[in-house]
C-alpha cells in the first residue's frame, strides 16, 4: 500500500473483514509530509480516525468539509426546532384537507409532505443537479405502480422546497446540513489537499463522491473500504469502489477471526460476486456453531429487534441496545397511534390509514415481513410493554447482552454472536421451483442487498458465530462449507423468544417493572 501511495497512482483498496484498513490507512498517511485529507460519512469514524492521523491529514465528514465555506453562508437557518413534516408541508401550500386515493392506499397532507421533504434529502444525497422522478420515496405498502402519480404530486412542493433552501435568512423548510452539503457540491469545490483517503467508499452517497472524484486532476485519490458490505444503497450509497479508475489492492488476512469464520464469510463474498476471499488468522480459535449466551445478537430490522429484547428480558438477562433504545420507542409509539385509531407520521408506517391495513400488509404482503415481528408483538401484548422494555436497557458497559440491527453492527465486534430470527429466508431469498445448478440443486434467489447484509452480520464475531436465522443458507448445497473447514453446518439455535410459551404468558422480569 505505502509503495503504491508513493508511485502517486490513484487507488482503491478492497479491504475484507477485520484486515486492519484503519492500521494500514494511518501507516500509508506517515509516509509522506504532503498535505493530505481523511473523508468518511459518519462522524464517530471520523473522531476515531482524528486520535490516529498525523497533524498533516485533518480528518472531516463532508458535512464538515462543506460547512468550512458553504455551510457558515446558512448558519441563520441552522439549528432550528424539529418540526412535524406536515407543518413544513402547508407553508409550502399543501393543505391540511389534502387526501388523494392512490390505488389501495389514501394518502393524507401528511403523507405528502413527507414524501415531498423525502424526495429533496435523495435529491441532496445524490450527484444530480436539479431534483428527478427517481428522487421520489419508494412508500411502504403503495405498489410500484402508482409511483408516477405520486412523483406528479410530489415533484412540484420538492422543487418549491428546494429553492425556498437556496435564501441563507429565511425560508419555509427546515435547513438542515444535508442541504448545505448539497449546495456546496453544487459549487464544484476543489479541496486543497494533495492526497485525498476516502473511507467507508462503498457506502458513500454519491453527492460526497462526485466531489471527490472532481479532485483528480490535482490530488492523487484514495479510497478503502468493503464492496461485499455495501449496505446502505437504501439511503442513496453507491459503491464507489466497484469500477473506480486506478489501481486496484487488496486486504485479505483478517486478525478478528479463525479459519472456520473466515469460510463463512467467503460463502456470503461468493454469492455477492466479490472479488475478495478472506483468510482466517491461524492463531485465533472461531468456530461456528450454537451458543447459549451471547455477547450480541444482530437483527434484520428494528421490529426483529424489539422481539429480541422482549425475549432476552424474559430470560432474565441485563440487555443493553447499540445506540440505545429510540428507534424502537418510536417505532411502538406509531404503531400504537395505529392501533389506537390514528394515523402517524413515522417513516415506516406513515402510509397506513388503521392497524386492519397494517396488520393485513404486514401478514399478507411478502415486502411487509420485516414489520411481521412488530405486529405480531403489538398485538400480543400491546404497546406498554414495547415501552417499559425500552426502558429497561442497560448502558452497553453493564449489559449482559447487546442487541443490534446488522446496520448498526458495522464496524463493531464481540466475543461471541447470535443471528437473529428475522434473518429467516425471506422472499426474495428462496430455491427457484424451475431451475438447477448441474447438479440438480435448486438455484437459490438471493437478494444481493440481503447477502451483503448477511456478510456484515456473519463478519462480526470473534469466537464464536451462532448462524441461527441465517441457517437456511445450508440448504443451499452450491454454498455448502466444505468438510474440514469447520466442525460442520451449524443448527438453528433456537431464539429465547421461543422459550417464553404462549403469548399470554410472556411476562417481563419483576426487576424490570
Amino acid at each position: 500500500m505505502i509503495e503504491a501511495k508513493r508511485s502517486g497512482a490513484h487507488l482503491a483498496l478492497q479491504a475484507g473483514a477485520g484486515t486492519g484498513k484503519t492500521t494500514v490507512l494511518v501507516m500509508a498517511a506517515r509516509s509522506d509530509r504532503r498535505r493530505g485529507m481523511y473523508l468518511a460519512y459518519n462522524r464517530p469514524v471520523v473522531d476515531d480516525a482524528a486520535r490516529k492521523f498525523p497533524s498533516n491529514v485533518p480528518c472531516l465528514t463532508g458535512h464538515g468539509l462543506a460547512m468550512r465555506t458553504t455551510g457558515r453562508q446558512y448558519s441563520a437557518r441552522l439549528n432550528t426546532p424539529r418540526e412535524p413534516s406536515w407543518k413544513i408541508g402547508e407553508r409550502l401550500g399543501i393543505p391540511p384537507t389534502m387526501q388523494v386515493r392512490l390505488g389501495p392506499r389514501l394518502l393524507t397532507h401528511k403523507t405528502i409532505s413527507y414524501s415531498v421533504l423525502q424526495t429533496v434529502k435523495r435529491f441532496c444525497h445524490s450527484a444530480d443537479d436539479e431534483i428527478h422522478y427517481r428522487h421520489v420515496p419508494t412508500l411502504k405498502g403503495l405498489p410500484d405502480d402508482y409511483r408516477p402519480d405520486l412523483a406528479r404530486i410530489v415533484l412540484p412542493y420538492a422543487r418549491r422546497a428546494w429553492k425556498d433552501l437556496q435564501n441563507p435568512e429565511r425560508g419555509a423548510v427546515r435547513f438542515e446540513p444535508d442541504h448545505y452539503l448539497k449546495i456546496w457540491a453544487l459549487t464544484t469545490p476543489t479541496i486543497p489537499a494533495d492526497f485525498l483517503l476516502l473511507d467507508e467508499a462503498q457506502d458513500t452517497n454519491p453527492v460526497l463522491e462526485q466531489v471527490f472524484l472532481a479532485q483528480r486532476s490535482h490530488a492523487q485519490l484514495i479510497m478503502v473500504g468493503d464492496s461485499a458490505q455495501a449496505i446502505y444503497g437504501w439511503r442513496g450509497a453507491r459503491d464507489v469502489m466497484t469500477g473506480f479508475d486506478g489501481t486496484q489492492l487488496h486486504l485479505t488476512q483478517s486478525f478478528r477471526f479463525g479459519p472456520a469464520l473466515a469460510t463463512e464469510a467467503n460463502r456470503w463474498l461468493a454469492i455477492v460476486e466479490s472479488p475478495l476471499r478472506l483468510k482466517g488468522s491461524p492463531a485465533i480459535d472461531t468456530s461456528v456453531g450454537p451458543v447459549d449466551n451471547p455477547d450480541a445478537v444482530l437483527c434484520r430490522s428494528n421490529a426483529g429487534a424489539i422481539r429480541e429484547v422482549l425475549a432476552l428480558l424474559a430470560d432474565g438477562r441485563r440487555v443493553a441496545m447499540v445506540g440505545g433504545g429510540e428507534a424502537l420507542e418510536k417505532l411502538a409509539r406509531a404503531a400504537g397511534e395505529l392501533k389506537a385509531g390514528h394515523r402517524t407520521g413515522h417513516p415506516e408506517l406513515v402510509l397506513f390509514t388503521t392497524w386492519d391495513e397494517l396488520y393485513e400488509y404486514a401478514t399478507t404482503d411478502p415486502s411487509g415481513t420485516d414489520l411481521l415481528p412488530l405486529v405480531e408483538i403489538i398485538e400480543d401484548h400491546g404497546v406498554d410493554v414495547v415501552l417499559q422494555a425500552v426502558r429497561s436497557l442497560y448502558p452497553e458497559h453493564d449489559a449482559q447482552v447487546v442487541i443490534s440491527t446488522a446496520h448498526k453492527s458495522k464496524g463493531r465486534e464481540w466475543p461471541t454472536v447470535r443471528i437473529a430470527a428475522d434473518f429467516e429466508l425471506r422472499p426474495g431469498n428462496k430455491a427457484s421451483e424451475t431451475e438447477t445448478d448441474e447438479g440438480g440443486n435448486p438455484l437459490p434467489d438471493i437478494d444481493l442487498g440481503e447477502a451483503r447484509l448477511a456478510y456484515v452480520a456473519v463478519t462480526r464475531a470473534r469466537q464464536r458465530l451462532d448462524l441461527g436465522g441465517l441457517s437456511w443458507i445450508n440448504n443451499f448445497p452450491q454454498f455448502a462449507v466444505q468438510a474440514g473447514d469447520h466442525p460442520g453446518p451449524a443448527p438453528v439455535h433456537s431464539s429465547p423468544w421461543d422459550r417464553l410459551g404462549p403469548p399470554t404468558d410472556r411476562r417481563l422480569p419483576a426487576d424490570s417493572a
